[in-house]
């Protein structure tokens, strides 16, 4: 059963913006990321599909600098914000890890499968 956690207020969320998040499930760390467009909020795991790594290349920073996709840092591929899908690079075709996100009273929560 997914475990759900509050994250943060929406409005610590640039519109488009990100940040990343290191939460705890049972005793290990969990890195993750929330996206925002709009009203919208999408999060996923840390993770570039093609190496493993971490996607920001400063912190909070997941975003190409027109603000319309994430870039990984390491080799340049970009995902959608909405479903986190590969347009460019190396893991073209793959996708990022999503998780379920919503946004409850102004506050955005994330399940955590």
């Amino acid at each position: 059963m997914a475990e759900p956690r509050k994250l943060c207020p929406l409005d610590m969320l640039q519109d488009p913006g990100s940040r990343g998040f290191s939460v705890d499930r049972d005793g290990r760390p969990v890195e993750l990321f929330l996206v925002r467009r709009g009203a919208s909020v999408f999060a996923y795991l840390n993770r570039c599909p093609h190496t493993g790594v971490n996607l920001e290349w400063l912190p909070d920073q997941f975003l190409d600098l027109s603000g319309g996709f994430v870039q990984c840092a390491t080799h340049g591929a970009l995902f959608r914000l909405e479903d986190g899908y590969c347009v460019r690079g190396p893991c073209g075709g793959a996708s990022l890890q999503p998780l379920q996100a919503w946004v409850e009273a102004d506050e955005v929560w994330v399940a955590l499968d």
